[in-house]
């Protein structure tokens, strides 16, 4: 089982699951392409070194690498957007996938009101020309990630966790790394979006989704019906938390997973 981290975070954000699925399973942890400890590659034109597209391949390289030709995916967040990308692009890898609160990037983007902008602002800050963001998020990098994640978060955070996150947004180039993401989902991924829709492409692995009933995705969308509409096999439920459901509930997280992956 594959697991991938959400923004701003990276792999330690799966500190209160990964524990307990690693009893009876195989499970690695990584750091998308410009956070944690993985390389900052520049963003090139269009930011296409960050598309979802390419950090896809990235994760298949690497559990190809240890051996792995098929596997299951447990992503948040960005790496839910990755996930979701690599089992359309890599069905024969991907055995089945469990995403923690997001909807499709294209319907989030085509259903944008005013309630959800204000709410995920930074999807449309970070997405402003270079070196705009960059250079406020560099001003005082310790404050964006509180600002951004204490609004969504509150005080749940561990220690040990915090500091990871710390350290990472911290190291040179993750500002411009960040932003790249970001204006790569709202550009050359939403070309790919749009492609896969054009030709009828959905995922056909088995796709189970969970959402904060108490988030901004639960409160703006209908993350099931969405999801519905770009897989074949779908199950989901809202879960009492906020955006980071792997460390507000752990436990549902924990169950969920059993339940859909087995053992």
């Amino acid at each position: 089982m594959l697991l991938l981290h959400g923004h701003p975070q990276t792999m330690a954000m799966w500190h209160r699951v990964a524990p307990t699925l690693a009893r009876d399973r195989r499970v690695v942890l990584m750091d998308l392409r410009g956070y944690g400890d993985s390389d900052r590659p520049p963003a090139s034109e269009a930011s296409a070194a960050y598309a979802k597209r390419e950090m896809a391949r990235d994760a298949v390289a690497l559990m190809q690498s240890l051996g792995h030709e098929r596997f299951a995916v447990l992503a948040h967040d960005r790496g839910a957007r990755v996930a979701h990308r690599m089992a359309l692009d890599h069905p024969q890898a991907v055995t089945r996938l469990m995403l923690l609160d997001i909807a499709p990037t294209l319907a989030m983007y085509e259903g944008t009101t005013e309630a959800f902008a204000r709410g995920y602002w930074h999807w449309f800050f970070l997405i402003l020309p270079a070196p705009r963001p960059e250079r406020l998020i560099e001003a005082d990098a310790i404050a964006y990630l509180r600002e951004g994640m204490g609004q969504r978060g509150g005080d749940i955070f561990d220690p040990a966790a915090w500091a990871e996150y710390e350290r990472s947004i911290v190291r040179p180039g993750s500002a411009a790394a960040i932003c790249a993401d970001y204006r790569a989902s709202a550009g050359i991924d939403l070309e790919h979006d749009r492609a896969d829709r054009a030709a009828g492409r959905r995922v056909t692995q088995p796709l189970h989704v969970l959402w904060g009933a108490n988030g901004v995705v639960g409160k703006c969308f209908e993350p099931l019906k969405l999801w519905q509409a770009a897989a074949e096999q779908v199950s989901g439920r809202a879960v009492d938390s906020g955006h980071y459901i792997a460390e507000e509930a752990p436990e549902v997280v924990l169950a969920e997973a059993q339940s859909f992956f087995g053992d």
